[in-house]
């Protein structure tokens, strides 16, 4: 109620007789604080750099932000070259019909920004184009730190064909998605890999590997029996041999995971063996069968909330 005086008093009464006056109050003036109290959410752009006191913003960014943003002269914006972050103030707009655009930005002050201390690589099998550009604008959002997209048996061949000519689009979508969730730097899109080689070169220190099997411990119950990032329930046999008990903070701070969803047709038995092989633990996210999309927003909102710091 504090916000209602210095709102309701501009109000002009309205007189029905010499003794009545009614007034009309506006429901959201009655039950939303005044503008100025809420402060706003700065939008995010990536630079390719800093110079020592100023930055340049090119191509597709540039034109959002000078046509459809409509930017101009004394605007403020969040600028990131993927380690730091600097409030900006827009000095000049040069927007071309040629395709040649440039926004210039004075930097102000820095901003404090920081990446989570927990690495998530996630190693998405190829689906339809449409919902794997869904999936890895939302594992984006969640903070995936890479994303490896993967030939597995059972993805399509047509898909696995295109997927090389995907690849400038998925790092605009990735890119631009980062934007809009205020990291501080977009994750690596790696190019289409075939399954087993992923799991080779992987090295991560948790390795996880979604299966639709009936009879493998939940992520749930990996989870609770783990009880820190240290455990050995999750680590492979050979990378425990060689370990002795919980790991330090500094180790643990720099903990990261690969999490392997495969394609709608499932795990085939030999793909099973190649990521038991390469240190994977099988999980299950529980008795219902999902669909990748689901798999990929449950899994990793789960692993995010868990493990990071």
């Amino acid at each position: 109620m504090r916000y209602l005086a210095p709102m309701l008093g501009n109000l002009s009464p309205i007189r029905l007789g010499a003794r009545r006056t009614l007034r009309f109050y506006p429901l959201r003036l009655l039950f939303s604080p005044p503008r100025d109290t809420i402060p706003a959410m700065r939008r995010r752009f990536f630079v390719d750099r800093f110079e020592s006191s100023s930055a340049n913003l090119h191509g597709d960014a540039a034109e959002h932000l000078g046509r459809v943003l409509r930017a101009e002269p004394g605007q403020l914006y969040e600028l990131s070259d993927g380690h730091r972050v600097w409030l900006a103030r827009i000095e000049r707009v040069a927007i071309s019909k040629r395709g040649d655009n440039r926004i210039v930005f004075a930097l102000v002050e820095p901003i404090p920004a920081r990446e989570p201390a927990l690495k998530i690589e996630l190693l998405l099998s190829l689906i339809k184009f449409d919902r794997f550009e869904w999936c890895i604008e939302k594992a984006t959002e969640l903070g995936a730190s890479k994303i490896i997209p993967l030939a597995a048996a059972r993805s399509d061949k047509p898909l696995v064909a295109a997927a090389p000519k995907r690849l400038a689009r998925w790092e605009k979508i990735v890119l631009e998605s980062a934007q809009q969730s205020r990291r501080l730097r977009p994750p690596a899109m790696s190019i289409p890999m075939v399954l087993e080689k992923a799991f080779i070169e992987s090295s991560a220190s948790i390795k996880i590997l979604l299966s639709e099997k009936s009879d493998v411990p939940s992520l749930r119950t990996v989870l609770k029996e783990s009880g820190s990032l240290g455990s050995r329930s999750f680590i492979s046999d050979k990378t425990a041999a060689h370990q002795e008990g919980a790991l330090a903070p500094e180790e643990k701070a720099s903990r990261s995971v690969a999490l392997v969803i495969g394609p709608e047709g499932g795990w085939t038995d030999g793909e099973i063996a190649s990521a038991r092989a390469a240190g994977f633990i099988e999980v299950s996210l529980g008795e219902n069968i999902l669909r990748t999309e689901t798999a990929v927003l449950a899994s990793m909102a789960i692993l995010g909330f868990a493990l990071d710091g």
